[in-house]
């Protein structure tokens, strides 16, 4: 059974995950996916969500505190 979805973020969040997992050659050794940063940044754009999605993308790279900020 599939898990069931329920917001943008863990939409985005399984795209990701997902992308790595097809395509580990995208991946840096660093860890980062410019490749999956740039899907997930035309995803939002075509559903225009643009700027919280470029908020999803850094997030990964924040700390717990610094995340806290947005909330």
């Amino acid at each position: 059974m599939l898990n069931e979805i329920h917001s943008y973020a863990e939409l985005q969040q399984q795209i990701h995950k997902d992308l790595r997992v097809q395509h580990p050659e995208w991946v840096e050794l660093s860890g980062n996916c410019p490749t999956c940063d740039s899907y997930e940044s035309r995803l939002a754009e075509l559903l225009g969500l643009t700027q919280s999605s470029q908020l999803m993308v850094n997030s990964r790279h924040m700390s717990e505190p610094d995340l806290a900020r947005f909330k």
